[in-house]
Parts: C-alpha cells; sequence; structure tokens
C-alpha cells in the first residue's frame, strides 16, 4: 500500500509542480483592484477579444475546445473589445448577436470571414447581409445592432477593458481577479492551463 502512494506521487509529481510553476507577476497580474463578476455563485472566466485580431483567431479552436469541458462552476463570459473607430461596428455586432442568441452561427463564421475570406465589415449593413446569410433575422439584427441593450453592453465592455487593464487580445481574466496573456503564459494553450490553474485556486472562494 505504502508503495502504490509512492508510485502516485511519483506519477502526480510532474503536474504539481507544474501547477506551482505558474507564479503570479510572471504566468499572470494579479489586478490591484478586483473587478465584480456577473453571477458570484460561478468562477468567472472571461476572454477579451477581438474580429480583427489574428491571434484571436488562432486561440478561437483553443477556447472552444476548453468552453465543451469546462465544468458546471465556470461561467465563460466573451467580450469583444474596442481598440479603435473600427473595431466598434465588429463589437456591436457580436452583442447584437449575443443578445439573439445566433452566436452559434456567427462567432466562428466572422473569424472566418475576416481572416480566411478577407472580408471586409464596414457597418451594420454588411453585417447584416452576412449575417442573413448565416440563417439570422436581419431585421432584428438591424433592430438589435443599434439598440440601447447594445449600447450598454459597449458602455460595460470599455468599462471591463479598464478594469481589466487590458491593452492586446487575446487576454483572459479569472474572477475578476488575474489577467493572462499569451506572452506571459507562454503561448495559446499555455494561458488556457493558467486559467485552469486560477480556476481551482478561485474555488474555494465561491463554496
Amino acid at each position: 500500500m505504502r508503495k502504490f502512494g509512492f508510485v502516485l506521487v511519483a506519477l502526480l509529481l510532474p503536474f504539481m509542480v507544474q501547477a506551482e510553476d505558474y507564479r503570479e507577476g510572471v504566468h499572470y497580474v494579479k489586478l490591484t483592484a478586483p473587478v465584480r463578476t456577473i453571477d458570484q455563485s460561478k468562477v468567472e472566466v472571461v476572454e477579451m477579444f477581438g474580429y480583427p485580431c489574428p491571434h484571436c483567431n488562432t486561440f478561437e479552436p483553443h477556447i472552444k475546445n476548453w468552453d465543451k469541458k469546462k465544468a458546471d462552476d465556470v461561467n465563460f463570459v466573451r467580450i469583444p473589445v474596442v481598440f479603435g473607430r473600427s473595431w466598434e461596428p465588429m463589437a456591436r455586432a457580436f452583442y447584437a448577436s449575443e443578445l439573439m442568441k445566433t452566436l452559434d452561427k456567427t462567432h466562428e463564421a466572422t473569424f472566418n470571414a475576416v481572416h480566411v475570406e478577407r472580408r471586409r465589415f464596414g457597418g451594420m449593413d454588411d453585417f447584416s447581409e452576412f449575417y442573413t446569410n448565416l440563417g439570422v433575422d436581419g431585421a432584428k439584427f438591424n433592430k438589435m445592432y443599434n439598440s440601447f441593450a447594445v449600447n450598454m453592453k459597449l458602455k460595460q465592455g470599455d468599462s471591463k477593458l479598464r478594469g481589466y487593464g487590458v491593452e492586446g487580445v487575446p487576454a483572459m481574466v479569472v474572477n475578476g481577479k488575474y489577467r493572462i496573456s499569451a506572452q506571459m503564459a507562454g503561448g495559446q494553450q499555455e494561458m488556457l492551463k493558467v486559467v485552469n490553474f486560477l480556476v481551482e485556486k478561485e474555488r474555494s472562494s465561491v463554496e
């Protein structure tokens, strides 16, 4: 029995060391002022992204796979950043589709259109035509695009962007307390490993 325990520890040791190697200030940043989460009964994981960002495009398959496997006590939230005037229409399109519950049709397709098809979206009409071809109700989308609800989402997203101190994307934020970038983590897949480590760290605070 004791021998089995030694073997088990030996097998787990690489993973234990890996977890301990994720250090504040090295692999992630602890925010000086925590940002309030949406559902405080769960551990919140936020992805800050932008459709124009090529790194966000390559990150999308990784985050999609992570999302499928996440635990029930994790609340995953996507927030499109607005780093310039040309980014706002894409953020509006995301929020409009999110509120219409049609992201399953539009999210990956928008990344593909921008980065593979090299399609340019200047505003609502471009998105409306594209999303209609994907099976989205164009009239409802147009109404939602400039709605009060989308305007509020944009303001909240900008507030979160400043609160998190995000200056580049993709970036991840765990429970409004920790910011992770691919550069700090050592790559996009490593970024999600750090996210998982921090989710475990935060679980005790919501139990």
